[in-house]
């Protein structure tokens, strides 16, 4: 039996359904709410960019290619992909006060520290404020300017998830409220 990732109800047969963009095994229930997923069969010659060759009627053979998308093919769909934002780093919710907090201790006025990274001073003065984020063209210029660290490190506001189910698995279900 495996768990609706919808809903979380057990089924025995559970139907792959695209729902906003998202492909998800649901009960038939759920399948309601998407649309049903073809799944293709793969042979072990099959690769990324697979040819097949074809005769026509005259006895001539003509090949055809095709190209997986951009994102990899289907094969890119199993446990293994990874995350596209995870390697980038989350900018520090005190940056304002970390950059002039650098910029005094090097004693450099908003505009020396502007010319020294050729920017215009009401930059600086916004981004001290927290009026504006830094481009990350600007934020790794005043992390080398001043020496400082911008990014948030290893402070993660992230919380685990208590499942309310038997398997102890996680699913959609147990973080959203279904409106029928």
């Amino acid at each position: 039996m495996v768990q609706c990732e919808m809903c979380g109800t057990e089924t025995a047969s559970p139907k792959r359904v695209k729902i906003e963009g998202a492909e998800l095994k649901v009960c038939d229930e759920c399948a309601e709410f998407g649309t049903e997923v073809q799944t293709e069969s793969t042979s072990s010659s099959s690769t990324k960019y697979s040819t097949s060759a074809t005769t026509d009627s005259g006895g001539r053979s003509s090949t055809t290619g095709s190209t997986a998308s951009s994102s990899g093919g289907s094969s890119s769909r199993s446990g293994g992909r990874s995350d596209m934002y995870g390697d980038i780093e989350e900018l520090a919710q005190d940056y304002d006060e970390r950059i002039r907090d650098a910029r005094e201790a090097a004693n450099l006025s908003r505009e020396e520290l502007a010319d020294q990274l050729n920017e215009k001073a009401s930059l600086i003065g916004k981004l001290e404020r927290g009026d504006t984020l830094p481009s990350d063209e600007v934020q790794s210029k005043l992390e080398r300017a001043l020496d400082i660290d911008l990014t948030a490190g290893g402070e993660t506001d992230d919380t685990e998830w208590e499942s309310e189910t038997s398997t102890g698995g996680y699913t959609l279900g147990d973080v959203v409220e279904r409106k029928d």
